[in-house]
This record gives structure tokens, sequence and C-alpha cells, in this order.
């Protein structure tokens, strides 16, 4: 089992080698005006200001918006709008990966969303192709208060010249901490998931009875079907997540399920095969 001082190193470690390590080489130390998107809600484009040997830096979206204001988790749920990001114009980049945080779960009603609320930073991880390097970054995100909006900004971020930027990259590093990390502790608290069509559900199976079956999200590769709220089963060892689309048997049986939770550790995740035995 994954000790919590192991876990707390796994974590940390990153931090403190971008503060004392000198990098490889690197880029610009920087981040772009804020904009504007909404009433009270501005967006920019940070850099940490360095590049990992493998030649990966990080950037991120920073959202400074009202603690009651929220957007959305890459599965945004029944009613929030995914976030889209657009790199076309930039230069020697071959490839990104947004890195997500654990978010909320908010259940209004009979609508089901995954959120962030208040001050948030989205990590980018950016893969150079060397040379000239510079994002060109246009965004699409939902930002709901009272209302809900498509809010969308542009950016232009120097990825070449300049020095470690600390500030930044401390705040990239935090919100990359909370972003789950794939579970390496031994003896892992969930097993197999099977479809149940008559409950119109997926049941995974708990082999760590101290596990919070509350933190539990499941989702696909494309988001669809939605899963909804963790429910207790009356078999012990199981938990239960409803099924809030219409969909077939054939259509979940051998698909990869992502297993989202918390622990006392962190957020973690696994994969898992519906209908197949992963033990």
């Amino acid at each position: 089992m994954l000790s919590c001082a192991n876990a707390t190193v796994m974590r940390i470690l990153p931090l403190l080698l971008a503060l004392i390590v000198t990098p490889p080489f690197a880029v610009c130390a920087a981040e772009t005006p804020w904009q504007e998107v909404a009433p009270g809600v501005s967006i920019r484009l940070i850099s940490t200001g360095t590049v990992s040997a493998e030649g990966k830096t990080l950037i991120g979206l920073e959202i400074d918006m009202p603690a009651d204001t929220k957007t959305y988790w890459r599965v945004p749920g029944d009613t929030g709008l995914p976030l889209g990001l657009d790199f076309l114009g930039s230069e020697g980049i071959s490839g990104h990966q947004v890195i997500w945080p654990y978010p909320i779960r908010e259940k209004k009603g009979s609508y089901l969303d995954y959120v962030y609320y208040g001050p948030t930073v989205l990590p980018i991880e950016v893969t150079l192709a060397g040379g000239e390097a510079e994002a060109a970054v246009s965004a699409t995100l939902g930002i709901c208060s009272d209302i809900c909006v498509p809010a969308r900004a542009s950016f232009d971020l120097n990825l070449e010249e300049g020095s470690v930027d600390k500030v930044n990259s401390l705040r990239l590093r935090q919100a990359v901490a909370q972003a789950p990390i794939a579970w390496d502790g031994g003896d892992q608290p969930l097993g197999n998931v099977d479809f149940l069509p008559d409950e119109k559900a997926i049941a995974v199976e708990i082999t760590d009875p101290g596990f919070d079956i509350s933190s539990l999200i499941a989702t696909t590769q494309t988001g669809k079907p939605l899963f909804g709220m963790p429910q207790k089963s009356p078999q012990q060892d199981l938990v239960l997540l409803p099924i809030l689309e219409k969909t077939e048997n054939s259509g979940l049986e051998g698909q990869d399920v992502q297993l989202t939770f918390m622990t006392g550790m962190g957020a973690f995740e696994l994969s898992r095969t519906i209908g197949a035995d992963d033990e």
C-alpha cells in the first residue's frame, strides 16, 4: 500500500525540483495581460519559465473569478460547457495536454455537473518541438454565476527567452498537485466494474473497507454516458453509479472507464474495463 509519506513526496518532489534545480534551458518567464471575459471574471495565460529534459514545459489558464462563479472539469456534466483549446498558429509546439485538478461534484435538482469555483488554474503540459517556441492559444470555456456564458479569449505567449518565474511556477505546480495520479500503491482499493442493465448502473467492486465511496467519479474517454452520484449497494463490497443517459448493453461492455477518487493522500485514478476480470 502506498504510504502517506511516499504519496506526499510524489506530489511535492516536482515542485521542489522546479524551484531548486537549474533547468536544461529556460523559456520566457511571463504571463499575458488579463482579459475580462465576463463581469468580474478575467483570464490570462501563465508559464513556469522552465523546460524539462524531455522538452516539456508547463503553461496554464489562470482564471480570476468570484467565489460564487464556476467553470467546468474535462467532463462538464449535464449543463456545463467543455473547455476548448486551439493552438493553431503556435510555433515550435508539437503537442499539449490539460492536467485537470480533481473537481467539485455539484448536484442541483436532476442535474449533475463537475466544476471549479473561484480562482482556478488549469495547467497545460506543452511539448516543444525545438527551436523558437510561441504559444498562440484560443480558449473557450463555460463561466457560470447567475447566468452561464461561453467565455472566449486568445493569448500569445513567447516560450523562448527569459528566466524562471518562481511565482507562476508555484501556482502551476500547486494545481498539478491537485490532479489525480495513477494509483501505484500495491493493493488497489477498487476491483472489477460490471454493467447492471436491470439497475441501469455500473457496479464497482470495493476492495478497501475504508474507501470513501462518496469521492468516486467514473468517466469514459468520451465522457459519454454520464454516470451519476455513487450509491451504496445491498452488497457491502459494491458501489453503484447510475447511468444518466440511455445506453445499450453492447455499448458499455468492454468499454474502458476511468475511476477517479480522493484519499487522505490526495487524488488518484485507476482504469478498468467494464465486464472484464481485472484481478
